[in-house]
Order: C-alpha cells, then sequence, then structure tokens
C-alpha cells in the first residue's frame, strides 16, 4: 500500500536517500517498559513505523529497559501487545536494550582507556553544584585526571559490586565550559542493587539512556532515529558517543514534537497516580488516554492515526483538541458502524388497542447508506420501551416528540398518541397508555395529518440488558497538563466524567452479538461492548463530534 503523507522528518529522509547518504531506511521505536502506552506514544510509533513503510524499510521495537527500578515484564507484553493492534508490528524485529549491556561496558572500557572517561566520586548533590549554570561553566571534577589504569580499576570494581549504590559513577569526560549542559562530563553509568526483569542480579552497574541508546541504534543498523523534541538538547551527545565508540555507520538523530492533548496528560506519572488513587479502575480504564484504555472504549488504530496524522508532525509544541480525536472515530463509525436500537434510560409504554398476544415484525436497515448490508427484523407487541427523554408530561417550547394527548412516529413502524400518563407514588412517570394508528404501519397517515417526532423503541417481550456507560474527559481543565501537581488533583477531575444506565434495553440483534464490533445506537451515539465485562456497552463517542475541521 503506497503511504501518501508528508510531513519534515520526511523530508529529511528522502534528501538523505536522493543524497546517497543513506541506501535505505530502518527506523525503531524505543519504549520504556515501565507503564502503558498512550495516544502520545502513538505519535511517535506512527512516525516511525510510516517513515519506514513509506520507503520500504525495517522497523524496529526495542525495549529501552536500561532502569530496572520501575521496569515489568507485564509492560513488555502490553506494549508488544499494543503496537500488534495498530497494524505497527516490528518488521526489523524486537530487541531489548538490556540485552546489548555487555558491549555498553565494551564500550566504556574503551572510552577509558581512551582517555575520554573517568570515575567521579561525587554525589549526585555535588555533581549538581559543580555542573555549573546556563551562563556560568561548571567545575572540573577532583576526580577527572585520574589514569586509565586507576579508572579501569574502579570501573570494574564498581562492576563487581565493590562500593555502594551511588557512591561512584562513570563520566564521560568532554567540556565542563560547554553551552550545552548536557556535555558537561555527562554520566554513562550509576551504580544500582536492583534486579533486572531479563539480566536477574548479572548486573550493579546500568548504562545512561543517553550512552546506551545511541550504541543500541548504531548496532542495528537504525539510520534515522527519530525521537521527541525534548531530547534535541542531546544530540550532541548523542553524536559525541557514536563518533567517540569508533562505529562505521553512523545513524542520526532527528527531533519531533510530542503530542500533546486537551483534558487529559501524557506523563506515566500522573497516569499511574490516576490509577493507584482510584480516579480511574486501571490503566485500561476507557477515560485513560492509554492505548488499551482507547481500544476498550471503542476507538480504532485507524481513528488515532487519522488523528496523529491531522495533528501534524513539526518541531514546535502545540496542543491538539480532543475532539478532533472523537471527530476522527465518529466520521470512521458513521460509515462503518451498523446501526441498532438501545433504549437508555426505558419508559413503559402500554399499547392499550394492539392484541396482547400478537408479534409482528418491521424491517429496519443495518445502515441507510449503505442497502448491501441488508436489513434485520424487530418485533413489535403490545408493551414496548421508549427513551425516558423522549417524553415530557409539560413540554418545554419546541419539544417534538412525545406528550400527553400527542403523536410521534415510532421508528419504522405505527404512529402512536399518548392517551393516559401513570405515576408512581413519588410523583414520577411510570407508565404511558398509549394508542397507534394500525393504517400507519410504514405508511403515511390518510388523512394528511404530519408527524414531527420520531422515537426508537423496543419490545419489552424480546429485549435484552445491558449496562451501558457514557464517558467524558476525566479532566474538568482543558490546559490541565500545565496545572497539576502531585497534591492537587481532586481540583482537576471532572466529577461527571462516567455516568452508568444500569438497565438499558438491547434489540435482539445486540443483545446476542458477541462480534466485539462498534454500533451505532441510532439517535444515541457509538457503542462497543466492554472487552472485561460482557454485559457493559462504553459509549465510544456521540453520533456527531462538536469539533469543526478547518
Amino acid at each position: 500500500m503506497e503511504v501518501k503523507y508528508s510531513n519534515f522528518i520526511d523530508d529529511i529522509i528522502a534528501d538523505d536517500l536522493a543524497s546517497g547518504r543513506e541506501t535505505h531506511v530502518h527506523t525503531r521505536f524505543p519504549p520504556e517498559p515501565n507503564g502503558y502506552l498512550h495516544i502520545g506514544s502513538a505519535k511517535a510509533i506512527w512516525i516511525n513505523f510510516m517513515a519506514a513503510k513509506k520507503h520500504g524499510g525495517l522497523f524496529n521495537l526495542r525495549y529501552d529497559d536500561t532502569n530496572p527500578v520501575k521496569e515489568d515484564d507485564e509492560f513488555v507484553k502490553a506494549i508488544e501487545a499494543d503496537l500488534h493492534w495498530l497494524g505497527a508490528d516490528p518488521s526489523g524485529g524486537i530487541f531489548y536494550g538490556s540485552d546489548y549491556f555487555d558491549k555498553c561496558y565494551e564500550f566504556a572500557e574503551k572510552l577509558i582507556r581512551d582517555g575520554k572517561a573517568y570515575v567521579c566520586d561525587l554525589s549526585q548533590e555535588e555533581m549538581a553544584v559543580c555542573r555549573g549554570t546556563l551562563t556560568e561553566p561548571g567545575k572540573e571534577s577532583p576526580w577527572r585526571n585520574r589514569s586509565a589504569e586507576e579508572n579501569l580499576d574502579l570501573f570494574r570494581r564498581m562492576k563487581n559490586g565493590e562500593f555502594p549504590e551511588g557512591s561512584r559513577t562513570l563520566r564521560a569526560k568532554i567540556d565542563m565550559a560547554s553551552p550545552n549542559m548536557n556535555m558537561r562530563d555527562p554520566v554513562l553509568y550509576r551504580i544500582l542493587y536492583a534486579h533486572h526483569h531479563r539480566q536477574g542480579d548479572k548486573w550493579c552497574i546500568y548504562p545512561m539512556y543517553d550512552f546506551a541508546h545511541p550504541i543500541q541504534d548504531a548496532l542495528e543498523g537504525i539510520t534515522h532515529s527519530l525521537c521527541s523534541i525534548e531530547f534535541e538538547n542531546h544530540r550532541p551527545l548523542y553524536n559525541w558517543v557514536i563518533e567517540n565508540v569508533g562505529f562505521e555507520h553512523d545513524p542520526h538523530q532527528w527531533e519531533f514534537a510530542r503530542l500533546n492533548m486537551t483534558y487529559t496528560v501524557m506523563s506515566k506519572r500522573y497516569l499511574r497516580k490516576l490509577v493507584e488513587m482510584g480516579y480511574v479502575d486501571g490503566w485500561d480504564d476507557p477515560r485513560m488516554p492509554t492505548l488499551q484504555g482507547l481500544r476498550r472504549r471503542g476507538y480504532t488504530p485507524t481513528a488515532i492515526f487519522d488523528f496523529i496524522e491531522r495533528s501534524g508532525v513539526a518541531k514546535a509544541n502545540s496542543m491538539s483538541d480532543i475532539r478532533l480525536l472523537e471527530y476522527c472515530i465518529c466520521e470512521e463509525l458513521n460509515n462503518t458502524a451498523l446501526r441498532r436500537v438501545a433504549v437508555i434510560e426505558p419508559l413503559k409504554v402500554t399499547v392499550t388497542n394492539y392484541p396482547e398476544d400478537k408479534t409482528e415484525y418491521f424491517e429496519l436497515p443495518n445502515h441507510p447508506l449503505k442497502p448491501e448490508l441488508g436489513v434485520r427484523r424487530l418485533p413489535f407487541t403490545r408493551d414496548l420501551w421508549i427513551e425516558r427523554g423522549d417524553f415530557m408530561e409539560n413540554p418545554i417550547p419546541g419539544f417534538k416528540r412525545l406528550r400527553p394527548g400527542g403523536e410521534v412516529r415510532l421508528m419504522g413502524s405505527y404512529i402512536m398518541r399518548c392517551d393516559e400518563v401513570v405515576h408512581a407514588a413519588d410523583g414520577s412517570v411510570s407508565e404511558l397508555r398509549c394508542s397507534v394508528d394500525i393504517e400507519t404501519g410504514c405508511n403515511k397517515p390518510t388523512d394528511g395529518r404530519k408527524v414531527k417526532g420520531n422515537i426508537h423503541w423496543l419490545s419489552a417481550a424480546h429485549c435484552g440488558e445491558a449496562e451501558v456507560r457514557y464517558y467524558d474527559n476525566i479532566f474538568n481543565k482543558e490546559n490541565v497538563a500545565t496545572l497539576l501537581e502531585d497534591d492537587n488533583f481532586d481540583e482537576f477531575i471532572n466529577p461527571d466524567s462516567l455516568k452508568v444506565y444500569p438497565g438499558a434495553k438491547l434489540e435482539p440483534a445486540l443483545a446476542d452479538d458477541s462480534s466485539g464490533a462498534a454500533f451505532q445506537f441510532v439517535r444515541m451515539g457509538y457503542f462497543v461492548r466492554d472487552s472485561k465485562n460482557y454485559g457493559v456497552f462504553n459509549r465510544t463517542a456521540p453520533l456527531k463530534s462538536s469539533f469543526k475541521p478547518e
């Protein structure tokens, strides 16, 4: 399939191929397995995957598991499943950063022998003081001029576990006066006594990402290392590692702006907080921006990638409107989702002039714009359910649905008149007693009267039942990512982000469906059966998004 998109990264790749700097394209997605992927991750996946696909290249999945403290096999499996769901299976293979630990260590010793790295005894706090500021140069470590022999000995003893955690680091010897703070003798290795999910207890020193990442890229033959904009100031260090380790092949790093979206956050720390504090029921809660949450809510890979492409790929940070994501799924599901009837808040209707023992069937289209998808038969009986919101005892001006003494069309069947309203003990409406014009089944009234209201309905004797959940934004502020702190979540949580309707009624074709497909509940929105609870339907989106594309 031809990929037609274009952006500044694609222009860079095209220029590299045209100039002969590269003869092929090989990209990678390097997630840290310390949480679940979110829609911001999907942007990085889309950029790297599509860049390789457009140019007939390869795309790797490489787990950045260089920090054992928060990593877990649970996240490893979830990440691979998410890529598969997105249709971005790694054509170049699946790799683990930790599998390169031996090579990283080998290259670290090379830098020491070449006089380009040294063991430093400064604490983290002391190192920060000596680092300097943006306007003042840093101060060299008193341990900077140790001999290569002494540094090799100390580094090997670090590897052997002879020193306390945090007591020593291996640092690159670059330039403490560099205007780029990342080049002021950055740490390459630290001592960390932690069990690794793949390597076990083999290592007690771990390479920093800035050191390990370019090595991994070079060893895998990556041509274009595409990453988010916060790594732009790290690019000189990336290039320094490639040059000084001595790779013949030199991958190049290019940066793009991260995906930010209104009314949510992309920080794993804050997403984890939502889970741990019980604001949501897990990483896959349909209100979460995680891929598992979006999938459970009914979003599709095509809608997510459409949203990412429409949001654009640029260098400058921007905020994407969450309503654009909703617009993309509405546009897709309007075209693909079969139509079904569900009554979310049911109100009982007794059709007094219809025989108690009679059942007849009316045909409704599976998709009004696609006759080739056929029809299904909806049973009609004396006892019906209609939507409670389709009746008003004291109607407001402009209300065109059912009222006392008023008429509506029951979708695809009869015209019905409300003759009597039955109240419960608390004064609420418990039942409507109505009559139908038998001559109007799928026909216009013979007397020429016009009935404006058209409502959906279900036979009480034939419908199924389910819980229906409506979702809204988890946060109540558009720019919440700039406002959140660890102790102020309650201030920005939307109390109406979840509404539950426990007794919704479903037409037979919907109640019996186990396909996992999305449906349009006519007049109500787009819904999908919950992947964790068969008796629940989640609303993916309303019938129409409020977003207006330019």
